[in-house]
């Protein structure tokens, strides 16, 4: 677990560079064009440079989050417009860029944040921290309910995924909303989003245990943690990681949670439904696990239910099945708990 978390954070966070980052150079004319070349030579596939006419395109096109910045040219009046609410490391790479094009002219560059956070997330990064506790809530559930609920039917243990799952994206609306006010709106769309990502991750994580044991929380721990923190872009968007995690953030549930409350809030819902269907995705994909592990857990069934006749010793048998039985079943027990510290311990 420790090499799994080194080689995840580190290999997401510990070098942020931009890949193919997309922003504009506004103006008209070849000088506009000329310029936005010379920033594409200079910076390589570090950018993916575009020119626009005026600045009410760049504006827009920041709103549908089809660029990360844009440099208005102005001999006197330089102006990079960004929208950090997108992503605060984003908006601030973009100005690194263009500072120095600002310094050449010998005039200071004004930022203009269109779309800036809300004053209880100054940096935009508590979505990011929220995602963390919903995930917590949701995979440390598991566990526990995979040992409490091993014995009961598949349809109570869906029953009790749910309600679990309804429980934590409760705390996690309260958390985002009246606690520490990371949203000014869209309260009841934030908790919805929550609800199906903890249900997606603990349906998983449910149907999972039916063939891993122990063993599963290892298992979520890799998938919604270890590829799903460092994938989500709350800290860098995938444009500043490379192109394993970047590639993760276009499918991976942890993105569709934070791009999806970022579309919610800031956005005006663009790129909304496709954030809240990659959830759903997610959310179908625990429920098939957990029907196949319920079909598995049918099959077998039977088969441990009957009991061989042995009829070389007709006396020895009968005393030896209920030591086999209590032996079973305290290694069933040190199992649970053992999973059961293990989850705690994380």
């Amino acid at each position: 677990m420790c090499l799994g978390m080194g080689l995840a954070y580190l290999g997401a966070f510990a070098t942020p560079e931009p890949h193919h980052l997309p922003v504009a150079v506004v103006g008209a004319g070849p000088e506009a064009k000329v310029f936005a070349q010379t920033v594409k030579d200079e910076a390589g596939d570090q950018l993916d440079v575009r020119t626009l006419p005026d600045r009410a395109t760049a504006v827009h096109q920041l709103k549908d989050r089809d660029i990360s910045g844009a440099y208005v040219l102005d001999a006197k009046a330089p102006e990079l417009v960004v929208a950090s609410a997108g992503s605060d490391m984003s908006a601030t790479a973009v100005e690194k860029v263009f500072t120095p094009a600002a310094t050449a002219q010998g005039v200071p560059l004004k930022v203009t944040d269109v779309v800036p956070p809300v004053s209880g997330d100054p940096t935009g990064s508590g979505i990011f921290f929220l995602l963390i506790a919903v995930s917590i809530g949701s995979y440390a559930s598991v566990a526990v309910l995979g040992a409490a609920g091993a014995g009961l039917s598949l349809r109570t243990r869906a029953a009790l995924v749910a309600g679990v799952s309804f429980v934590v994206s409760l705390i996690g609306a309260a958390f985002a909303g009246p606690l520490f006010h990371l949203v000014d709106h869209g309260l009841w769309g934030v908790w919805a989003m929550s609800w199906l990502y903890s249900a997606g991750i603990l349906f998983v994580g449910a149907g999972l245990h039916t063939f891993l044991k122990r063993w599963t929380t290892l298992a979520v721990m890799v998938l919604f943690v270890m590829l799903n923190f460092t994938s989500s872009g709350g800290l860098f968007r995938p444009e500043l990681q490379d192109g394993f995690f970047g590639g993760l953030h276009a499918f991976w549930n942890g993105a569709g949670l934070v791009e999806g409350i970022r579309d919610l809030v800031y956005f005006d819902g663009h790129g909304l439904a496709r954030n809240v269907g990659v959830l759903a995705v997610w959310l179908l994909l625990g429920m098939v696990v957990m029907a196949i592990a319920g079909a598995v857990e049918r099959r077998r069934a039977p088969v441990g239910s009957v009991t061989p006749v042995t009829p070389a010793s007709p006396v020895a048998a009968p005393a030896a099945a209920p030591a086999q039985s209590a032996e079973e079943a305290e290694e069933a027990a040190e199992a649970e708990e053992e999973e059961i510290e293990e989850t705690v311990g994380v």
